[in-house]
């Protein structure tokens, strides 16, 4: 029987990447995106991970490449852009964690995405680089509390993705989706029995 994989964000460039490469090795995939379930929203994702259960189709794999980036410097900012980047690159993270965590088999494991940024964030990028971080705290603790179980967590920290959108605005250097989206694959799978707790930096030539 295939492995039940869940890609969260899995409409956007890396999450699309990432449920292709998952599908193409043989698990099967189930992608989580706005049109399905609101992953900002804690209840909405219990019930999203409950009806997955009730049909039988409870993940092993887990993939947080749902996200969002708005620019603007601190000195700029207010309530309502500070919430938005909360909850688009921690909440869905966070939530989906939690569901998780209380379902995943021994032998399972959670890549969440964060960013570059979460380790140096730049200047305009302040809303985004705090959550990111975040996220690369969760995983950390994650990984720790699910440990006696087993279930592995790591996070994987792109720069810029190499994407038709980028290459317009003369950002050359990213890395293409599918060469991050191996990444993945390797550490949700039993390759990286090993490596839990990890944040890998994937950053290419940028």
């Amino acid at each position: 029987m295939a492995d039940v994989a869940l890609v969260c964000g899995g409409r956007g460039a890396l999450g699309a990447a990432i449920a292709e490469a998952l599908a193409a090795r043989g698990d099967e995939v189930v992608v989580a995106d706005r049109e399905t379930v609101d992953l900002t929203d804690a209840d909405a994702v219990e019930a999203f991970w409950d009806e997955l259960a009730a049909g039988g189709r409870t993940p092993r794999w887990v993939a947080n490449a749902a996200g969002g980036f708005r620019p603007g410097p601190v000195s700029a900012s207010d309530p309502e852009s500070l919430r938005l980047a909360t909850d688009l690159n921690l909440g869905t993270a966070w939530w989906t964690c939690r569901a998780a965590a209380r379902r995943l088999p021994e032998g399972g494991a959670i890549v969440n995405v964060a960013a570059r940024a979460a380790l140096a964030g730049g200047s305009g990028a302040a809303a985004y680089a705090v959550a990111k971080a975040a996220v690369v705290r969760l995983t950390e603790v994650l990984a720790l509390e699910l440990a006696e179980r087993r279930v592995r967590v790591n996070a994987i920290l792109p720069s810029l993705l190499d994407t038709p959108a980028n290459r317009a605005q003369g950002l050359a250097g990213g890395v293409p989706p599918g060469e991050l989206a191996s990444v993945v694959a390797f550490l949700l799978s039993d390759a990286a029995a090993a490596v839990s707790g990890a944040i890998v930096p994937v950053y290419g030539w940028s």
